[in-house]
């Protein structure tokens, strides 16, 4: 029989001291809470990185290849692509796609509103399966009509909102330049995707309509999007693309072309840290209070296992044994609590965020196993680590000294 652990299992389920039971209570309650907040932290994390990055990889792409100028306007530098050199770049290892498009400014004038816009023009390789989840109303541009498709639009709900406008509604947009140009658009389609910088900003048309605009050949282009298959790799792949291209061209990573955003959220990354620091902190410091109570209340006991010839080191073990037991408890609550919340908030999105601020209107969740299986393991070494200064507090404790106060 393994000693130790027989004692170890005797105090933690058959314990009938009080006060230990509470200081015992106080501590799995620490432990399972400090798990749940761990485990809701990084799903929380997780699941707003996931969401925001997918929301500008469907509009963007993962990889912006653009001529390689000063221009810093809304409206790019044609280029052209020989048609070798777009398929090397399909065919590398994590490409996916490539498409290509065009910005232009533009001004709205409708219901005695002025609006500035980007008008981004694509063509019908456009891949609106990334995009059309995020439509709130009406369709994408059909191409199968050419004339038809250079008057169609999609807008977003925020300018439609803002200029009273509806799927089916028409209004005139004036293109700047030399001599001003207007055309009349029917709107198809409103998308609401959730990012103010994309929201506010752009519209969608067809590219043709732009190249005519602009005095282009059929083959210029403003740029091209790159869907990555896994987006992992992007520094990688953004420098294979690179090695394909010429000088005068250059690829750009999603990352640095909507900077502000992933800065953002990268600060999350901290704010995790931040936390699960604390969290780890109060279940060791609840733990450690409450192996301390029990080796106090447990003095008798630890002078009669000496006389009887027990070592420090077993009866460090016995304490140690019973802390395992109480943060295993802790880990188990702690994970049904916080897995649960994180389930439930998935299936109902029960609480809610500002759009406006946050990119979303629900807080977004995405458990990882892995996440679960490190968290545990962490938590578990940690707090048996840091037991082990209190555990030795055995060692000072006399048998005769014990046994005669007993």
């Amino acid at each position: 029989m393994n000693l130790p652990a027989y004692i170890a299992r005797r105090i933690t389920l058959s314990s009938n001291r009080t006060f230990s039971k509470l200081s015992v209570r106080i501590a799995i309650a620490g432990i399972m809470l400090s798990v749940a907040v761990m485990i809701l932290s990084l799903a929380v994390v997780r699941g707003f990185k996931s969401e925001i990055r997918n929301k500008i990889r469907g509009f963007s792409g993962d990889v912006v290849v653009l001529r390689n100028d000063l221009n810093s306007s809304y409206e790019t530098s044609p280029f052209s692509l020989h048609a070798d050199t777009l398929e090397r770049i399909r065919r590398l290892s994590n490409v996916e796609w490539i498409q290509p498009y065009a910005i232009k400014p533009g001004i709205i004038n409708v219901n005695n509103e002025i609006e500035g816009v980007v008008l981004k023009g694509v063509d019908p390789t456009y891949h609106w399966d990334q995009f059309s989840s995020s439509l709130v109303s009406g369709r994408v541009i059909d191409f199968k009509d050419s004339v038809k498709a250079a008057k169609e639009i999609v807008l977003s709900k925020h300018i439609a909102d803002k200029l009273h406008l509806k799927a089916g509604d028409d209004f005139l947009m004036y293109f700047v330049q030399q001599p001003i140009r207007k055309r009349k658009f029917t709107i198809v389609g409103i998308y609401d995707l959730g990012v103010e910088e994309v929201d506010k900003m752009y519209v969608l048309g067809d590219i043709n309509l732009l190249r005519r605009l602009n005095r282009w050949s059929p083959a210029q282009v403003g740029g091209y999007e790159i869907r990555l298959n896994d987006f992992n790799m992007l520094q990688r792949s953004t420098y294979a693309v690179s090695d394909e291209l010429p000088v005068n061209i250059r690829p750009v990573p999603v990352t640095d072309y909507y900077s502000s955003i992933f800065q953002w959220l990268s600060l999350l990354d901290v704010n995790t840290q931040v936390i699960l620091v604390l969290m780890m902190a109060v279940g060791v410091i609840n733990m450690v209070s409450a192996l301390l109570i029990i080796i106090l209340e447990r003095t008798g006991m630890i002078g009669i296992l000496k006389a009887l010839g027990s070592t420090n080191r077993q009866i460090q073990a016995i304490f140690l044994l019973n802390a395992a037991y109480l943060i295993g408890i802790g880990l188990l609550l702690g994970n049904i609590l916080g897995v649960g919340l994180s389930v439930i908030q998935h299936k109902t999105h029960f609480f809610k965020l500002e759009e406006a601020s946050y990119y979303m209107s629900f807080v977004p969740i995405e458990l990882r196993i892995s996440d679960l299986v490190v968290l545990n393991c962490a938590t578990l070494l940690i707090c048996m680590l840091v037991l082990l200064v209190p555990s030795a507090l055995v060692a000072k404790i006399s048998p005769i000294k014990t046994i005669a106060f007993k």
